[in-house]
């Protein structure tokens, strides 16, 4: 039983109640009684509190401390979760996927199952032999030097000095950490907090002379690299080499030129296309190891939009056609304009919509190379210059990237337009990522499946899979299953798992938070929800219902506010 003696939070007054444990309990009434202040002002408040103290002195400086509520006593309280109507996360990295960690199970499912394909030839990629990674290295141009690494740590935290004392004791003296070449008596202490690259210098060699002999030799050095690195290697090729020319090794790694990656598992002996290694973190977006580069693992890319900066085609130039320069005072844009329309014969009295495409062009993105002579009058002097003209986008572009200035860069962001990112296709992952399949079908496919069409799927699969991958698979497509399912008994069979959370309705976050606690499978909670009707369709309400009532089955307390009967 919870006992409340004496609650004054808000408009209580002196309220004494006492609820059951393990029960659904729905606490109703008119706007303004204090159904929300008893729930979640008092009794949530009280539990968060008093399980947030019980935590150390360490565990509670990250955690935002409640005020204890006007209440005489509380008895009887568990641990509390509260599910509110409230957008459950602005991060744009936060998808539908993400919050219910079914993303996570996805990106295992994909790292162990998931076959790589080319994406030059569209055939599945094969793992390299010594002698192919030789045969490359061959290929390449006479006097070319190159170190040999390999790359033992990736983007990992760690200080590593029992790693580096190994690697001393095995005869290694050069090692790469973060992009500088060091002798490996003399590497700086690593913050361990910091993700490093650690790349042992394994060989260095330039490709001339007695190419059979070289061949045996480079074939030593990448089996050595292959070995320490768990299958990788790379090639890295570098402006001189030459220790007699008076230049410092740390002055070489300065000039990197290229990079050669060799895997003994994945790469397309066609193409040359590569996969350093399949893991989880290689289908997350928000890691630099899977993100798209271009774009970071938004999926989107924001662009000076030539809609925003002509909104309205109907308008002539002098009229204040061109956005950005309609609302200035200052002269020098319409004498800008002036001294265009002379030289290139048109009009600012027209519809901007009624000018030729190459004056368009002009204005918009510049006369290239050809010269404009500019006339202008600040009102103290008159000057003359002769140059080409930026063009309005470029002149938008550089201001925005140059600006120190908050006001100007907000200014300026009224006529940007985010677009998908043109190199992931608003996939948000890197080529190699995408080219990783299951049943012919990257991750951000499914990902973009509705939830009830990626049950269907996920359903599906077990069936269409085989031997091995069967095995493997099974306990991960049970968690997924688990969990869609959960999603589809609350409603949201409509949603798409790469839906961003900052475009949620308040019912739609709260439900996707209950149906994440279904899955996590916690009991003895005491679950606090604010109107979980709200938003739903009547003939949605019985499965919401059903979902509570497994809450509580599961051996959990469930408060619930709510008008609807």
């Amino acid at each position: 039983m919870i006992s409340v003696r004496g609650a004054r939070e808000h408009n209580l007054s002196n309220v004494d109640i006492d609820l059951p444990r393990d029960k659904l309990v729905v606490l109703t009434g008119l706007s303004g009684s204090g159904k929300s202040s008893l729930a979640f002002d008092t009794i949530y408040a009280e539990g968060q509190r008093r399980y947030v103290e019980s935590l150390s002195a360490y565990a509670r400086q990250f955690l935002e401390m409640m005020q204890k509520p006007d209440v005489d006593l509380i008895e009887g309280l568990s641990p509390a979760i509260s599910i509110e109507q409230k957008t459950t996360s602005r991060n744009p990295r936060s998808t539908v996927g993400t919050v219910t960690e079914i993303y996570d199970y996805m990106r295992l499912l994909w790292a162990r199952i998931g076959i790589p394909y080319s994406p030059a030839t569209g055939l599945p990629i094969r793992s390299q032999t010594v002698s192919q990674m030789v045969d490359i290295l061959l290929a390449m141009e006479q006097g070319t030097r190159l170190y040999l690494l390999a790359p033992i740590v990736r983007g990992r935290k760690g200080e590593y000095r029992k790693e580096l004392g190994e690697l001393n004791r095995k005869g290694f003296s050069r090692v790469r950490i973060d992009g500088a070449l060091y002798d490996i008596d003399d590497t700086p202490e690593l913050d361990k907090k910091r993700k490093h690259d650690i790349e042992v210098v394994v060989d260095r060699v330039i490709i001339k002379g007695d190419l059979d002999e070289l061949a045996t030799r480079l074939a030593d050095s990448l089996e050595t690299a292959l070995a320490l690195a768990d299958g990788l290697a790379y090639a890295d090729t570098a402006e001189s080499l030459d220790d007699a020319s008076g230049n410092k090794d740390e002055d070489v790694a300065g000039r990197h030129s290229g990079r050669t990656v060799f895997s003994a598992r994945f790469a397309c002996p066609e193409s040359g296309f590569s996969i350093d290694e399949i893991e989880p973190r290689l289908f997350s977006f928000n890691n630099p190891f899977g993100a798209c580069p271009a774009c970071d693992g938004l999926g989107v890319s924001s662009h000076f939009d030539e809609q925003l900066v002509v909104p309205d085609q109907q308008t002539t130039l002098r009229g204040g056609a061109l956005a950005p320069w309609a609302s200035s005072t200052a002269r020098y844009y319409m004498q800008t304009l002036e001294s265009l329309a002379k030289q290139f014969n048109f009009s600012l009295d027209v519809p901007f919509f009624d000018l030729d495409e190459d004056t368009k062009s002009i204005i918009l993105h510049g006369s290239g190379k050809m010269p404009v002579t500019m006339e202008f009058d600040d009102g103290m002097r008159s000057y003359r210059t002769t140059k080409p003209f930026e063009g309005i986008m470029p002149n938008l572009a550089r201001r925005y990237r140059e600006t120190d200035s908050s006001w100007v860069r907000d200014e300026l962001e009224k006529f940007r337009a985010n677009h998908d990112c043109d190199a992931c296709a608003g996939k948000r992952l890197k080529a190699e990522s995408l080219a990783v399949k299951i049943d012919m079908h990257d991750i951000s496919d499914v990902a973009r499946l509705s939830i009830g069409e990626a049950r269907d799927w996920f359903s599906g699969l077990g069936t269409r899979l085989e031997g091995q991958q069967s095995e493997i698979a099974a306990r991960i497509l049970k968690e997924i299953n688990e969990r869609l399912g959960f999603l589809v008994n609350v409603g949201l069979n409509y949603l798409s798992m790469a839906r961003n959370s900052g475009t949620l309705s308040g019912g739609e976050s709260q439900r996707i938070r209950l149906a994440s606690q279904i899955g996590s499978g916690l009991t003895g909670v005491l679950y606090v929800l604010d109107e979980p009707s709200i938003g739903l369709h009547q003939r949605d309400n019985d499965r919401l219902l059903s979902t509570l009532i497994r809450l509580r089955d599961l051996g959990n307390t469930v408060l619930v506010v709510e008008h609807d009967e």
